[in-house]
């Protein structure tokens, strides 16, 4: 029972990290824009905020540091995507290939760093429930901010005017435009709200869920981010579930060595990569169920003359 509380909490911890980083893709594919710089955008956040709390030790600055890099490099993609009209997908590359480079080089005098001791975090009386205590109530407060966040995006997405803009902007640009709304600002705002949700993932895993700095820690996360907002059709309910079970497939390598599986380590290895890889698959074999949840001009330039 102990153990299998542990592989929850472990889970859950996991599925935060997974869980923000697609929150902020969300975003930007509602807005029609596709970043496929999540990996470097968090690489870049989890150096920023892990120097920041080197220096500072405070992890909410940390946390704040890291969502300002990532916003700051989202508007840097933005302003090529989205006023000089440059590819999406080659841009997004790109991105993720600076943010590795650069995090790698500027991270080197960081490596052998130590963060402050942190306390430990308990709901009171809620933390001391068997079984449940420990699975659910001992975690960092960022867990259950993203929960928190969760909600918050399904309200703003579904229940005000201005999810409603962000929404059309997405759909139908052109439309929006005709309508007198401001459709490259509103893109560059959610590409920035979306890089900062990004960075704040970064900054999570190098000052919380590892708190440590070596180059390309985030180890392939940001792609799965992206992977996850296609496996939850682009609704927020669905990510945080889908993040928990792709935390769930990551955790599990540990918990079956620590069991004794005979099972090679490399197998265990790629199992949340092989996990992407089956999901996407059995999506795909439905297009028009992509197609249905998808915003419709995402991926697509737009032309304010057109």
């Amino acid at each position: 029972m102990e153990s299998t509380a542990l592989l929850i909490a472990a889970s859950l911890n996991a599925g935060t990290v997974l869980a923000i980083a697609s929150l902020g893709l969300l975003i930007n594919e509602k807005a029609g824009i596709v970043n496929l710089g999540a990996e470097g955008m968090m690489l870049c956040a989890a150096l920023a905020g892990f120097a920041t709390v080197v220096h500072t030790g405070s992890t909410v600055a940390g946390f704040a540091a890291g969502m300002a890099a990532g916003a700051l490099l989202a508007a840097i993609f933005g302003g090529l995507v989205i006023w000089l009209n440059t590819n999406q997908y080659a841009t997004g590359l790109a991105l993720s290939l600076f943010g590795g480079g650069f995090s790698a080089f500027a991270g080197t005098s960081y490596v052998q760093a130590k963060l402050p001791e942190q306390s430990t975090f308990a709901i009171p009386l809620l933390a001391d429930i068997p079984f449940i205590g420990n699975a659910l109530f001992r975690h960092h407060p960022m867990v259950y901010v993203c929960v928190g966040l969760v909600f918050g995006l399904i309200w703003f997405l579904f229940r005000t005017r201005a999810g409603l803009v962000l929404r059309s902007v997405g759909e139908s640009p052109e439309s929006a435009h005709a309508l007198g709304y401001p459709v490259r600002r509103i893109r560059l705002l959610a590409v920035m709200a979306g890089g900062a949700l990004c960075g704040l993932a970064g900054a999570y895993v190098s000052t919380v869920y590892t708190p440590l700095w070596v180059e390309g820690m985030i180890a392939g996360k940001g792609w799965i981010a992206l992977a996850l907002t296609t496996f939850a059709t682009w609704r927020p309910a669905r990510v945080l579930l889908g993040a928990y079970l792709f935390g769930g497939v990551t955790m599990l390598q540990f918990h079956l060595q620590g069991m004794g599986v005979n099972v090679p380590s490399q197998f265990l290895t790629m199992m949340p990569y092989l996990a992407t890889i089956v999901v996407l698959v059995l999506i795909s074999r439905n297009p028009t169920w992509i197609r249905v949840n998808m915003p419709a001009s995402i991926g697509k330039p737009f032309y304010p003359g057109s």
